[in-house]
């Protein structure tokens, strides 16, 4: 088993701003909210950063931020909570991340509530001795919103200079020091202090050569809509987790007996490599029958994630049911959907999701499995002895029908 360390980062989703270039579409709802072939488009982002092993996940809201509070706040996105901080008075971009000073001794990964560059973060949790702050940059396609931003390079040493072609992605990995200089007053990440490590030669460039999206003027939110949902929208692999991923040595509820089957990891580097999103989908009666709690149950699998994710792949979410008709803990005991062979833990993630239904498929190694995936339309087979092989020949025959 890996045990090298991970660099511990917070993802910070930026969710605070007013959208006037668009107003008539947020006198109602903050820009953030706004749907995406029925998804809000802060969903899309909350699933896509997930898969990565954020500690925690902290939404700045602003205007008509009590509904952002209401619809995210002490959820649970693929393990990771979420922390939704309303601020009582407008503090821009900048002064809103003073808000964490009392929260977090995480670094931090800074994101905009409202554009979106598909990019990849790993290096930055991998390398837990960085001593610099990184601005991630893609080419500036004549977008002038921030002129002081919209301008930049890259020098030789990969820090980020002033004048160039290049232009803000809008995602930012800050060591956590910074957030002892940030007043709580009302002042812009952008053009202060990202403005001023530009200048002195703090901050290092990535550049990203993925589409920009941006939905804070009518032009880019209808580009948005027309390209924002084919980013996401991909198959999946749906997997019971005891007898599929791990050998099923009852009630598995520490790493000390999580013991992968037979190349596990190189099956779910296979689907990452295809774009196909992989999903746990999991009974745990052993939180109702009182074996473990549910927090320790989320615990474990947090070091599930972070074990796949140092091995170079990524789990992109997790449904599990505690409950159990009979169940020794009263707040556990009763019927559920959730509960395969019911269906409801797949139906959640498809309707979380946008998932290819007719390239998707499930592993299991029940009959409880086979039905779930039944009434969901799942193609479905019962897990054999090479993980790797196996996920390999279904995608070959789902390709060729």
């Amino acid at each position: 088993m890996i045990k090298s360390k991970l660099n511990k980062i917070d993802l910070i989703i930026l969710a605070g701003g007013r959208g006037t270039r668009i107003s008539k579409l947020t006198k109602k709802n903050p820009k953030p909210l706004i749907k995406f072939k029925n998804k809000h488009f802060l969903s899309y982002l909350i699933n896509y950063y997930s898969k990565y092993p954020f500690q925690k996940i902290f939404i700045l809201a602003g205007y008509k931020g009590q509904q952002i509070f209401k619809k995210f706040n002490k959820k649970i996105s693929n393990g990771i909570e979420i922390d939704c901080i309303v601020e009582k008075k407008e503090l821009g971009t900048g002064g809103a991340l003073s808000q964490l000073k009392k929260k977090t001794t995480n670094n931090l990964i800074i994101v905009n509530g409202d554009s979106f560059v598909k990019s990849d973060l790993s290096d930055l949790f991998i390398n837990t001795k960085k001593k610099f702050n990184y601005l991630y940059l893609t080419k500036n396609k004549n977008y002038q919103s921030n002129k002081i931003l919209s301008n930049l390079s890259i020098n030789n040493k990969s820090f980020v200079n002033f004048n160039g072609n290049l232009m803000n992605a809008g995602i930012y990995y800050l060591k956590n020091t910074i957030l002892n200089k940030i007043p709580k007053i009302k002042i812009s990440l952008e053009n202060s202090i990202i403005y001023d490590l530009i200048k002195k030669k703090k901050i290092k460039g990535k550049l990203n050569n993925s589409k920009f999206i941006d939905i804070g003027t009518y032009k880019s939110l209808y580009f948005g809509k027309k390209n924002f949902h084919r980013q996401f929208n991909q198959p999946a692999a749906f997997l019971d987790r005891d007898g599929v991923i791990n050998y099923d040595h009852g009630y598995v509820h520490n790493m000390k007996n999580f013991d992968l089957r037979l190349n596990v990891i190189k099956g779910l580097k296979y689907l990452n490599k295809l774009n196909y999103n992989i999903f746990i989908v999991t009974n745990q009666s052993g939180i109702a029958r009182g074996m473990f709690t549910e927090i320790e149950y989320l615990l474990f699998y947090k070091s599930i994630k972070e074990y796949f994710f140092k091995n170079g792949c990524f789990i992109n979410d997790m449904q599990y049911c505690p409950f159990l008709k009979g169940a020794d803990i009263k707040k556990y005991d009763k019927s559920s959907g959730l509960r395969k062979p019911g269906n409801l833990m797949l139906k959640n993630l498809m309707n979380k999701w946008a998932v290819k239904k007719k390239k998707s498929f499930m592993l299991g190694d029940h009959k409880k499995d086979q039905l779930a995936a039944k009434k969901s339309n799942l193609f479905f087979e019962y897990a054999k002895d090479d993980f790797n092989s196996q996920i390999r020949k279904i995608i070959k025959n789902i390709n060729n029908c």
